[in-house]
């Protein structure tokens, strides 16, 4: 579905696992950050979901001469926007996690980790935001590749709200949950968050989108739309292609 024009009543919410800012592997790998950057500030978003975001890496920053200064979240924010990271994952040379770039004032941010075994960190970032006066509770995740991880990690999720969002405020949970079923969509429905009711919008594989693995849930919201950027500009980028939902409050 083709978005709306600019609205200031609609909440405008971008999905985007942006695969560490670099594409490829070995010798022929090339770094994307910089074209993520412009690509960023083309969606448009109130608020940008980002998975896979590097605060920093040793080994790529020796590799590539023009890798930036800034951790990336904050090179990827574009003028104006608040950029709030924390770390899912520490490996040898850095460190990885999700991020969340606000064009709203930032009341308050969290993280939890989520880590279900110990092959793969996991963790949620919960952004509190203040749009146009009302309290909206975003919550970014990057769920694990094992389906009993996934199932206890939205079960960890559902604790989480729970216990730190007002039963009355407004929820959106977005991110990459690489569910290639609808599993996981059912359970949230359980527990009052939904997304927009169109035919799936294809993510993953960039270059040639067979599954959705990721999605903008909410509570308290009205989903209004949904759209996937397509071309090789976006499927160079990343191994996903960013998701944007529009909601009414």
């Amino acid at each position: 579905m083709t978005l709306s024009v600019h609205d200031p009543d609609l909440l405008r919410i971008a999905t985007y696992n942006i695969h560490k800012g670099v594409q490829g592997i070995g010798p022929a790998r090339r770094l994307e950050i910089h074209n993520l950057g412009l690509a960023v500030e083309q969606l448009d978003a109130d608020l940008v979901c980002l998975q896979e975001v590097r605060k920093m890496h040793r080994r790529e920053a020796a590799y590539f001469a023009q890798w930036p200064e800034l951790p990336q979240a904050e090179f990827l924010a574009p003028e104006g926007y608040v950029a709030v990271y924390r770390t899912n994952a520490v490996t040898r040379h850095g460190e990885h996690g999700n991020a969340l770039l606000s064009r709203w004032p930032v009341i308050g941010h969290q993280h939890e980790d989520i880590s279900d075994h110990r092959f793969e960190q996991r963790g949620l970032l919960h952004v509190e935001v203040d749009f146009q006066g009302r309290r909206v509770h975003v919550v970014v995740v990057h769920l694990g590749l094992i389906a009993g991880s996934r199932i206890r990690q939205i079960a960890q999720l559902q604790r989480f709200i729970e216990r730190e969002v007002p039963s009355g405020a407004p929820v959106v949970v977005a991110g990459d949950f690489n569910d290639w079923g609808q599993q996981i969509q059912r359970m949230l429905a359980r527990f009052g968050l939904h997304e927009f009711d169109a035919p799936r919008a294809y993510t993953f594989p960039a270059r040639l989108p067979l599954a959705q693995l990721d999605h903008v849930y909410a509570r308290g919201l009205t989903p209004v739309g949904l759209q996937v950027p397509r071309g090789r500009i976006w499927w160079r980028m990343s191994d996903h292609l960013p998701l944007i939902a529009e909601f009414r409050i």
